[in-house]
């Protein structure tokens, strides 16, 4: 499978966030590119109104993931990211979407919600209540998360335990004193705790770090980005992860039952 993370800056502007959505699609699938995985929360974004992502939410038949849709007809090419859904009384869903040929082929609603580092998501956001479905891609097992599900391990270990091969994370990984350095090691934990592939896109920007990493099941980086908008290339391979997962057997090992939600 060929694999890309691209990255960039949202705006309050949902027509200038979807055109930069739609330009990295067509990036990726000129370069041939498999799964594309796209940052978190990309409908629209405020520094000055936190609350504006909620504001601006929509309906998954509204114009932005029709806009989408549109974008990826006649292409192989799957792309996951993330949008505000209107769940009702002012309040929204962030919703993992996945596309492929002008068809959503799974949505996801995150779990665990960012009540943490003076932020409280669940303020206006609902959380899900279910695991994300596995989705094939280029003949591999997808699981699906959203940022804040990167620091709760019993969920990309269920997802390993029902097959996934590869774990794909959109992200808005605000910024703050380690955080470089939690996210880092939290992509190589969760490679090395379920021996799979991550591929993570985060948003960058003044608010965000970016960073936006495709991690080995052995917790290596095979391709990164820095702090500016981009997309970045990985080829992950079926031989690979049967050696790893020969050489270090942890999900064949394991002595406890697979993790249930509550």
């Amino acid at each position: 499978m060929k694999v890309a993370v691209g990255q960039f800056a949202v705006t309050p502007d949902v027509e200038a966030n979807l055109a930069a959505c739609c330009g990295w699609m067509a990036q990726a699938d000129a370069q041939q590119v498999d799964l594309l995985v796209l940052p978190e929360a990309v409908l629209a974004r405020s520094d000055s109104d936190s609350s504006l992502a909620v504001k601006a939410a929509q309906p998954l038949e509204g114009p932005f993931v029709s806009g989408l849709l549109a974008a990826g007809r006649g292409s192989s090419l799957t792309t996951v990211l993330t949008l505000h859904v209107p769940t009702g009384n002012g309040r929204a869903a962030n919703t993992l979407v996945a596309l492929r040929n002008g068809e959503i082929v799974a949505s996801y609603q995150k779990l665990h919600l960012y009540d943490a580092f003076k932020i409280q998501e669940s303020l206006q956001v609902d959380a899900g209540h279910s695991v994300a479905p596995l989705i094939e891609v280029a003949g591999m097992k997808v699981g699906l998360l959203t940022c804040y599900d990167l620091r709760f391990p019993e969920l990309a270990m269920s997802l390993a335990l029902a097959g996934a091969q590869v774990l794909a994370l959109p992200a808005a990984w605000v910024r703050g004193g380690h955080k470089e350095r939690h996210w880092e090691l939290l992509l190589a934990a969760r490679a090395l705790d379920t021996t799979c592939y991550v591929a993570a896109a985060d948003e960058c920007g003044a608010r965000n770090i970016g960073l936006s990493r495709v991690v080995d099941p052995l917790g290596v980086t095979l391709a990164g980005l820095g702090e500016q908008p981009g997309m970045v290339c990985a080829s992950l391979s079926q031989e690979r992860l049967a050696e790893v997962r020969a050489s270090l057997p942890v999900l064949a090992n394991r002595r406890f039952a697979a993790p249930r939600l509550v």
